[in-house]
């Protein structure tokens, strides 16, 4: 091989290297760009993720199922809605509404239950205003358990409920209850969860509330509401019965809970008869 092709050689060999160099600085730029896009994607991933954890303890499970305190923005909010759905309407024990009201409706539900809840956010917020207001309907509320897994929580929960009912306050609680109520089967219904509802309901002695609670007369009202709604053949809340004052109810078969219309409907039936 002459000196010249040697040289020649040499040379080619250099800039191959210098190419493959050039190839690997390229190909680290690219993994460095590729690593920054990674590394900006995972803290975007990483902020996402953290607001709707905020979220979901904000609205979801974690915040649901804790009353906000008596006094706060959140309850007074729902304090002004109760107050606002129910106020100057006569109230006794489970009764809402006229006691001489021509036409009657019996609630059966669960305080845990969250279609019961559907229908009092939804049909019963028409119903209340149009007819309760008005002196043609009086609603009865009625114990039956089915979403509370412990029957000694339904009965705690229920006896609260009905414990307001002695002061004619049985009607704020329940709709404080159902505005606030806890994912179902989370065991959020503790007794710090029902004084600080009870704590939400103005004028509530709970001094009173508490001794009422211990009565034994409100226990057998529940087991009474479920012997009722077996004999109807009830097995899951919310279910209706209504009729004419004193006289004999039946069934009312619904097909929402959020539209009045089949409500009215029976309402109206009852008292053009």
């Amino acid at each position: 091989m002459s000196a010249h092709e040697e040289d020649l050689t040499r040379k080619q060999r250099r800039e191959q290297a210098r190419a493959q160099r050039k190839a690997l600085e390229q190909a680290e730029a690219a993994r460095a760009v590729r690593r920054t896009r990674l590394t900006q994607l995972g803290i975007v991933v990483a902020v996402v993720v953290v607001a709707i954890v905020a979220v979901l303890v904000a609205t979801g499970s974690g915040g649901r199922g804790k009353p906000p305190p008596a006094g706060s923005k959140i309850a007074n909010k729902t304090t002004a809605e109760v107050s606002s759905l129910l106020g100057g309407i006569p109230q006794s024990g489970i009764v809402l509404g006229s006691p001489k009201a021509p036409v009657t409706l019996q609630y059966f539900a669960d305080l845990e239950c969250p279609v019961c809840k559907e229908f009092t956010t939804g049909a019963l917020q028409s119903l209340i205003p149009q007819w309760v207001r008005t002196g043609k309907l009086k609603i009865e509320y009625r114990n039956l358990e089915t979403a509370t897994r412990e029957r000694e929580v339904f009965r705690d929960q229920q006896v609260a409920a009905l414990a307001a009912g002695k002061q004619g306050k049985l009607w704020p609680f329940i709709e404080t209850f159902y505005r606030e109520q806890g994912e179902e089967g989370s065991g959020y219904v503790t007794e710090q969860y029902l004084q600080n509802l009870a704590q939400q309901v103005p004028g509530l002695d709970i001094a009173q509330w508490t001794a009422a609670r211990n009565e034994p007369g409100l226990a057998s009202q529940i087991t009474t509401d479920a012997q009722v709604a077996s004999a109807q053949g009830f097995t899951g809340t919310p279910s209706f019965l209504i009729g004419k004052t004193g006289g004999a109810p039946q069934k009312l078969e619904y097909s929402s809970l959020t539209d009045p219309g089949s409500f009215n409907a029976a309402i109206e039936k009852l008292l053009k008869a």
